[in-house]
């Protein structure tokens, strides 16, 4: 795709966005809540694909991103928002979404430069390290609430926020990897080897991609922190991180367009067997496990990928 036809695809998914927040008072309010999820888990798929399927490595940690931008931008709103006139409450939010990111990217950023020489089971053990340690620190951290997590969070998350920053994401991540520069994160991605031998820092290449993908990682914990107005360390355990990996597993590794689709489904897919009960997540998990032995390469891989460029 050109950078014309991105661009325009960005402003089409923004335009849609504001459309359909417009109109969102209308809606079911349930059906509302799972659509915004179904927006936050785009955001944190298609960034955590700029790492695991762009980049070639294996990240655990992504839910320790989510949560640092998470509580970073809920505490800025909470102390700030008393003070702020109404008018300007939009942008308080959109500054503390982007504070949050920032913060969750120079989190991400310590934690790449001495762990990202590693690879495969090692960095996979290194990033699950320190999903643990984000939430340990949370779940003792008293100012953010600890244990008993953190409250009173306003409603700022809408159907508009979440899919305009959801077409951002996409939007810079395709083009990041479709640049002259991102070829690197290619090159890095098939034979790490090969591309030191023609002058590419792959350290560097790894640890960009990093920064960036918690970056819109904290992006997504910002939008999630004020849409369902309470945080706790325990959502985002281990488990979180697995379900943002199986997204990308499951989308095709390196497949935009994939990612997207397979985010909406393992949203979509526990709120259509909460008829099941008890046996909702029993059901879920051999789902997976099926589509993994069936679709090996990716449930939504349509068409082979050109080498050197990534699809969306």
């Amino acid at each position: 795709m050109t950078d014309r036809g991105a661009k325009r695809w960005l402003l089409a998914g923004i335009a849609l966005a504001i459309l359909a927040s417009y109109f969102s008072g209308q809606f079911n309010r349930y059906y509302l809540g799972i659509a915004i999820d179904c927006g936050i888990a785009i955001i944190l798929a298609v960034s955590l694909n700029l790492i695991n399927g762009h980049t070639g490595q294996f990240s655990l940690g992504h839910a320790g991103f989510m949560a640092v931008g998470g509580y970073t931008a809920a505490k800025i709103t909470l102390v700030l928002e008393p003070s702020i006139p109404d008018a300007f409450k939009p942008l308080l939010f959109l500054g503390a979404l982007i504070f949050g990111g920032l913060i969750a990217a120079i989190i991400g950023l310590a934690v790449g430069i001495p762990s990202l020489r590693l690879k495969g089971d090692y960095l996979a053990i290194v990033t699950l390290g320190f999903g643990e340690i984000i939430r340990v620190v949370l779940q003792n951290m008293e100012s953010v609430g600890a244990a008993s997590g953190l409250k009173g969070i306003p409603k700022y998350t809408t159907l508009g926020w979440t899919f305009g920053l959801a077409a951002v994401t996409i939007y810079v991540i395709t083009a990041l990897v479709n640049s002259t520069y991102g070829r690197g994160f290619i090159a890095v991605h098939d034979d790490e080897v090969a591309a030191s031998s023609m002058g590419i820092n792959p350290v560097r290449y790894k640890v960009t991609a990093f920064v960036t993908g918690a970056f819109f990682a904290g992006i997504a914990g910002g939008l999630y922190a004020h849409h369902k107005q309470f945080l706790s360390p325990t959502g985002f355990d281990f488990l979180k991180s697995i379900d943002i990996v199986v997204m990308v597993i499951l989308g095709g590794m390196g497949r935009t367009v994939g990612v997207i689709m397979a985010a909406i489904l393992l949203t979509l897919m526990p709120e259509v067997l909460r008829q099941f009960s008890d046996y909702r997540m029993i059901i879920y998990a051999l789902l997976i496990i099926g589509l993994m032995i069936l679709r090996p390469q990716g449930l939504f891989t349509f068409t082979k990928k050109k080498k050197g460029a990534a699809e969306i």
